[in-house]
């Protein structure tokens, strides 16, 4: 197949070339041999990457990209082929399967050595995956600088990393609509509610197969999955193919509501995300389908035939759950439906989550909890409502001088421990006992069924769990209310006294330049040691646990709120995870959201273990000052430079840059970074502490258990 021309912008050249957009734009200027626009506006060039990286490699310019990048590149340089992109699916099998030995063996062979060896390998494999096998020949020499990429990613990032940058580009090209991914600890959360014993685990809109592998850690033996996206199903099957490798596991191409592959099949259990808002789901032609047993879903409730779909699947007593929009709750065109669902008992529990839980991230999704009746079982006499929307991202209480309070655009990161703590221990609580379940205020109630029967059938939680005001205490209010608002004075003292214990001299008449030199260069002359931690893909073990268990683990989470490590060791899933010391340097791996991207470790982070989504540098402390290295790394330009990818970037830290300073000079500066991150907490505190005070009052007055106050007699009216 021939190659095709792909074409990259001035951005992306910095990200392959590993510079920064100005020395790009430099090169254009002083370089008349570089390469001319090839399309775009004169605004926005677009230049030919092959042209691209025959000039870098003329004046010796290795790619710097990250493994990722590279990748993406060598997939943009051929034509957009699903043949190819099974092929690759198969190699990706087939380098996960191979020891790192095996795969250094590999990285070690000449390009005609690995593609003779490769189509042998990936050629008995392919039977595997769902869709037909590739006919002819699966590589050719223009293969070549694939599978080096593919290789390098593999051996670098793992290999569901590969298998999500060798969607992306068939997405992409098939315009699909409604494919969003499940977050891995959302999809833990889902499986997390599942009764013990499922061991037979359908999902029948599957994408890339992140809730099955989460019902696979849970204990399922038995993995069915079918997608309507056929490199979606091919990544699902390669994917639990590596996260379950002891599980059977069968995948399959297709709609499953039109065409259900596993129509023949009862399992333990369902768990579905399905695609939203489809109004092409086959209404007119399955409008008698058998499936139907709570009423036909309307056109724009194709949610509600996905939840009968899931039902139809399990026995009586089976389970299903789904990630829903919370649209689903209350739009009148599905009450009839909704009110079966609920008069028969299916409905057991409806779960609101906080927006950006999960792509689309400005929805707050909703999690339906579903049990299909059983012929003279138990009554079901009412609903569990849990409404975590506001619940996940309140801020730590805790003062942490070591990581600064930066703010800026983006979502607050969610506190997927507590969310996960919170779904579990209320259901747990409701599965026990249903009619002895105790709420909490404004989060957690049971709702008698007949209730719910109205003119709506609303199961909105936010609509049916509110405070209590037999729950509040008037004395008690008052007296937090005086305590808080205490503490708020308190902070806001503390604060100006900061912002007022320096001042700031001017650099000159002109602003201060330095050399400067990346990390990756600074770890080479040994002035730090990059750490990273990578899972096991090859890990028999379902259950994820760490060999270190009880260890906290330090996430990225944790740097952008400022928390100390939170992380579950159960999720880690490795052995050999860097354990976290005093004055190392910690960067989150992926940019976006609130908060700081890098912090200097304290005692309260020391012995923690390091977190999948967190790079470590650890300088020598007689070469780098630890304060000094983790201001400038912070710096939005640097993370800027240094972060590659599309949709989501990546931190590549070893691109990194570090001004070559003196040792004492380094600390100078270092002084001055450990003042701000202070000055930073110091205001994230009171920040918070003025939004929880106000938060307070309004509910106390509102709920009729404070009073206005009153002015003093001396006080001046005006």
């Amino acid at each position: 197949m021939p190659q095709t021309t792909a074409h990259v912008t001035a951005a992306e050249i910095s990200r392959i070339a590993g510079v920064t957009r100005a020395t790009v734009s430099n090169w254009r200027r002083r370089h008349e041999d570089f390469p001319a626009p090839s399309g775009g506006t004169e605004t926005s060039p677009l230049y030919d990457l092959g042209a691209v990286q025959a000039w870098l490699r003329a004046r010796g310019r290795t790619q710097a990209a990250d493994p990722r990048e590279e990748l993406r590149t060598a997939v943009r340089l051929q034509a957009s082929d699903p043949a190819r992109t099974t092929v690759r699916m198969g190699f990706v099998l087939a380098l996960a399967r191979c020891s790192p030995d095996e795969m250094a063996q590999l990285a070690d062979l000449t390009d005609g050595e690995l593609l003779a060896r490769s189509s042998d390998e990936v050629a008995a494999l392919l039977t595997s995956l769902p869709g037909p096998a590739p006919d002819g020949r699966l590589f050719s020499t223009d293969d070549a600088t694939m599978l080096q990429a593919l290789l390098r990613c593999v051996r670098e990032e793992g290999g569901p990393a590969t298998l999500a940058v060798l969607a992306e580009r068939e997405l992409e090209d098939s315009a699909a609509t409604g494919v969003y991914g499940t977050p891995e600890p959302l999809a833990e959360l889902v499986a997390g509610l599942l009764p013990a014993g499922s061991e037979r685990v359908l999902d029948p809109a599957c994408g890339s197969g992140a809730l099955l592998a989460a019902a696979a850690r849970r204990g399922a033996t038995t993995l069915l999955g079918q997608d309507s996206v056929p490199v979606q199903a091919q990544r699902a099957a390669v994917g639990l193919s590596l996260a379950a490798p002891r599980a059977k596991t069968t995948v399959r191409i297709g709609d499953s509501l039109r065409a259900d592959a596993f129509s023949d099949q009862v399992v333990d259990a369902v768990l579905c995300n399905p695609p939203y808002g489809d109004r092409d789901w086959g209404h007119g032609e399955l409008a008698y389908d058998p499936r139907w047993a709570y009423g036909v879903p309307p056109r724009a409730e194709s949610e509600l035939a996905w939840a009968q779909h899931c039902l139809a699947h399990v026995p009586p007593g089976g389970w299903a759950l789904l990630i829903l929009p919370p649209a689903t709750a209350s739009r009148p065109s599905g009450r009839r439906v909704r009110a079966e669902l609920v008069r028969s008992g299916a409905v057991r529990a409806v779960m609101a989550l906080p927006a950006g839980a999960a792509p689309p991230l400005h929805i707050g999704l909703q999690l339906w909890v579903l049990q299909r009746p059983e012929p003279g079982g138990p009554d079901r006499k009412s609903v569990l409502f849990v409404d975590l929307a506001g619940a996940a991202a309140a801020p730590s209480t805790e003062v942490r001088t070591a990581a600064p309070a930066h703010t800026g655009p983006g979502r607050t990161p969610l506190d997927w421990s507590d969310l996960r703590t919170r779904a579990h221990t209320h259901w747990s609580a409701f599965a026990a006992d249903p009619d002895g379940f105790v709420g909490e205020s404004a989060t957690a109630d049971v709702v008698p069924v007949v209730e719910l029967l109205d003119d709506l059938v609303d199961l909105t939680p936010a609509r049916r769990v509110r405070f209590s005001r037999t729950d509040i205490d008037p004395a008690a209010l008052a007296a937090r209310a005086g305590t808080d608002s205490r503490e708020l004075a308190e902070a806001a003292q503390a604060l100006a006294a900061m912002s007022l214990k320096t001042s700031w001299g001017e650099a000159g008449p002109s602003v201060q330049q330095w050399r400067t030199a990346t990390a990756s260069d600074l770890a080479r002359g040994g002035a730090l040691t990059l750490l990273r931690t990578v899972p096991d893909t090859k890990d028999p073990r379902t259950d994820g646990a760490s060999s270190i268990p009880g260890q906290p683990v330090l996430t990225g989470t944790d740097i952008a709120r400022g928390t100390g490590p939170t992380g579950d060791p159960g999720e880690l899933r490795s052995d050999s995870a860097p354990v976290v010391a005093t004055g190392d340097v910690l960067v989150r791996a992926v940019v976006g959201g609130t908060g700081p991207m890098a912090r200097v470790a304290d005692e309260g982070d020391a012995g923690a273990l390091l977190g999948t989504q967190v790079h470590l540098l650890r300088p020598d402390p007689a070469r780098l000052d630890p304060w000094f290295l983790a201001g400038f790394i912070d710096s939005e330009d640097n993370i800027a430079g240094a972060s590659t990818g599309s949709t989501v970037l990546h931190v590549a830290p070893g691109r990194l840059r570090v001004p070559l300073m003196p040792l004492d000079e380094q600390r100078r500066y270092g002084e001055a970074f450990r003042h701000i991150h202070e000055l930073r907490a110091r205001a994230r505190q009171a920040a918070r502490l003025a939004e929880e005070t106000a938060a307070l009052l309004t509910g106390g007055l509102t709920g009729g258990a404070l009073l206005p106050f009153r002015a003093p007699a001396d006080a001046d009216p005006a």
